[in-house]
């Protein structure tokens, strides 16, 4: 659960509403009790992510060109690590394709309420997409089992769920509404659970199986985690999950390259939590601001594509796994920043307080908008996994990551989601917990690539 800067106020629950509260909250999530006057309690053994709290003199930016996206776009060389083939990405930028991206306007929006002609799809229906809280709300089923369409109990998996909310066998009380969602559509599958810790979900996904120009498919994936010390995180998570994968179905079957299409997305997503606190009101829609951090991913014609801000994070992950996995995305953090100065090597900067202190995020308060995207061409099969910190503090390293994907992850990746909640759930589930894979296929000898 990333955070901007918060102190510490001891409180197990708000002296407002007896809401039960976590160490590092500003305000209660239940009625906004303001707990910024209790005094400050000692650091505990936990290290969340927290936003930092004291002025660093970061290095300098490297220069940009101008018709570049907005501001940096990342390409593989720019990550440490290997390729799908087991070699060093280059150090210089790779080629992704031959296209030109357009430099649009930083700040411009998406416009998603435009009909787009999907195959499968009537005129005027909702594009292939659901956002985790739409789902939780609509209460709609997935393509292969809802949030509990088994009626088996989350817990034991063994008991029937009694219309109580309650497992027959171990007496468990299922979670409810954004406590735990899942969702399977069109081969990718997403899994939310608030974990064993947290009073409420506060991350939010949006999974989607849509088209190219050319009919060809494509599978995408965004997974937002809400900035627990803003207000109204969860609502920031839904916000910008949602818009993402809206502004994904309506550009791609337009034929706009994926990773533009991710920029776009991410811009989108921008503005949809932006937005939330201009309707906050009261002369100061920008204090304490709604906020979450956002990471996607996209599949289509044998490019993979992943976009984030923040410190929520895509690894790959392939079938074979003699081949070494890789992390494709860099944090947007304290430490991410201290290694990439040169000030502290990886070590040390993770074994700082500091560590997980993120220094990009979405919200009307975040420094920059800075979004980042990475075009990769792999050559074997295998799966995206886009999470949250919630999974990766349990396996933070690709090839933890790896040891702990189930082996038939791409081809039953609800199965594969839910096993990784699992194994977050069995290391303490001291975060909301919220992952989504993706399978990747090679294509065939001979066919086109974007």
């Amino acid at each position: 659960m990333s955070q901007k800067p918060k102190p510490s106020h001891g409180l197990a629950a708000c002296p407002g509403c007896a809401e039960p509260l976590d160490s590092g909250d500003r305000f209660c999530g239940a009625c906004g009790y303001d707990l910024s006057a209790v005094p400050a309690a000692g650091i505990g053994p936990d290290r969340p992510t927290v936003a930092i709290g004291t002025p660093v003199n970061w290095p300098d930016a490297p220069p940009r060109e101008p018709g570049s996206l907005s501001t940096v776009t990342q390409h593989p060389g720019d990550l440490p690590g290997t390729d799908s083939g087991g070699h060093d990405l280059p150090a210089a930028p790779a080629p992704t394709g031959d296209f030109e991206l357009a430099a649009p306007d930083p700040r411009a929006a998406v416009r998603v309420d435009d009909p787009v002609p999907v195959p499968g799809v009537a005129p005027g229906a909702a594009p292939a997409s659901v956002s985790a809280q739409a789902q939780a709300q609509a209460q709609q089923a997935p393509a292969s089992g809802a949030a509990h369409g088994d009626g088996l109990c989350v817990a034991c998996r063994a008991g029937r769920v009694d219309t109580d909310g309650y497992c027959e066998n171990c007496g468990h009380a299922q979670p409810r509404e954004r406590d735990h969602m899942e969702r399977e559509l069109g081969g990718v599958a997403a899994v939310s659970d608030r974990g064993l810790r947290h009073h409420r979900n506060e991350d939010a996904f949006a999974v989607s199986a849509t088209t190219l120009a050319d009919g060809s498919p494509a599978t995408l994936a965004v997974v937002c985690d809400g900035v627990s010390s803003a207000t109204r995180p969860d609502e920031a998570s839904a916000a910008a999950a949602e818009a993402a994968g809206a502004a994904l179905c309506a550009a791609l079957p337009r034929g706009t390259h994926p990773q533009q299409a991710m920029h776009e997305a991410i811009v989108a997503a921008s503005e949809a939590v932006n937005s939330l606190a201009e309707k906050a009101a009261d002369g100061e829609p920008h204090r304490n601001a709604p906020a979450c951090t956002i990471v996607g991913s996209v599949v289509a014609d044998g490019l993979l594509v992943v976009g984030w801000v923040g410190d929520s994070r895509a690894y790959w992950v392939p079938d074979d796994r003699t081949a070494p996995a890789a992390r494709l995305t860099e944090d947007d953090s304290w430490a991410a920043q201290m290694v990439a100065a040169g000030l502290m090597n990886e070590a040390e900067a993770y074994a700082d307080e500091r560590a997980h202190a993120i220094t990009g995020w979405l919200g009307a308060d975040a420094y920059e908008l800075d979004p980042h995207t990475a075009a990769f061409k792999p050559d074997r099969s295998g799966v995206v996994v886009v999470c949250t910190d919630g999974l990766w503090n349990y396996a933070e390293g690709p090839e933890d990551m790896a040891r702990v994907v189930p082996a038939d992850a791409a081809d039953r990746p609800l199965h594969g989601a839910r096993v990784l909640v699992g194994h977050a759930l069995d290391g303490g589930g001291h975060d909301n917990i919220t992952v989504a894979l993706v399978p990747f296929a090679v294509p065939p000898q001979g066919a086109g690539s974007a």
